[in-house]
C-alpha cells in the first residue's frame, strides 16, 4: 500500500460516536457531562484558542508528515463550525433532516488546508465560532424545550438529537485544541 504523500494526512475514517457513551481517552472530553446548553458559551471559549495557536511560529509545520499542522486543523475546526451550524439549522427547520455525506479529508486537500494564511484562518475561526454560537442559542425558540429532542440523521445512519449533536460537535473543538498543543 502506498503512504500517504506529505500533503495528504493518513485519512479518518473512525465513527466518532462514542464519545456520546465514554469519555475521550486523548482529550478527556466527556459529552455526558456537558449540558447542551452550555454549548454557545463552550463554542466561543474553544474559538478563543485558535488566534494565539495560529499565531506560534509552527502555524504551518506537521508534527510528522500525516499529521496535520495547526493551521491545517484551524481550516478544519473552522469548516466543523459552519457544518454544525448549519446541522442544528436543519434539525430546527425540518423533521429529521439526513445530513449530506461531508469528507473532511477531500475538503482538507481541496480547500488547500496546508497553505492557508494562519492569520486568515485565525479570524474565520472566531467569525465562525460565533455563527455557531448563535445557532445554538436558537434551539428552544421553535418548539422550547422539545428542540432539544428534535433528529437529525448522518449519512452513515448515525441518529442525532440536537442535545447529542451539541455535545458531540463540542467534542471535535475540544480534541483538536489539544491535536494543536492549545
Amino acid at each position: 500500500m502506498d503512504q500517504p504523500s506529505p500533503l495528504q494526512p493518513v485519512p479518518d475514517d473512525k465513527d466518532w460516536t462514542w464519545v456520546l457513551q465514554r469519555p475521550c481517552p486523548d482529550c478527556g472530553y466527556a459529552a455526558a457531562d456537558t449540558d447542551p446548553r452550555d454549548v454557545p458559551r463552550l463554542v466561543r471559549e474553544q474559538a478563543a484558542l485558535w488566534p494565539g495557536v495560529l499565531a506560534r511560529a509552527d502555524a504551518r509545520t506537521r508534527p510528522a508528515p500525516t499529521v496535520w499542522s495547526p493551521v491545517e486543523y484551524g481550516c478544519h475546526v473552522r469548516d466543523v463550525l459552519v457544518l454544525f451550524a448549519a446541522r442544528v439549522g436543519l434539525m430546527l427547520a425540518q423533521d429529521e433532516p439526513a445530513f449530506a455525506n461531508w469528507d473532511q479529508d477531500e475538503t482538507a486537500i481541496a480547500s488547500r488546508y496546508a497553505v492557508a494564511d494562519p492569520s486568515v484562518v485565525a479570524q474565520e475561526i472566531v467569525a465562525a465560532g460565533e455563527q455557531a454560537a448563535v445557532a445554538f442559542e436558537r434551539v428552544g425558540s421553535v418548539g422550547g424545550e422539545a428542540d432539544w429532542e428534535r433528529r437529525g440523521i448522518r449519512s452513515n445512519g448515525s441518529e442525532f438529537t440536537v442535545a447529542t449533536l451539541a455535545t458531540y460537535f463540542v467534542h471535535d473543538l475540544v480534541h483538536h485544541a489539544w491535536d494543536v498543543g492549545a
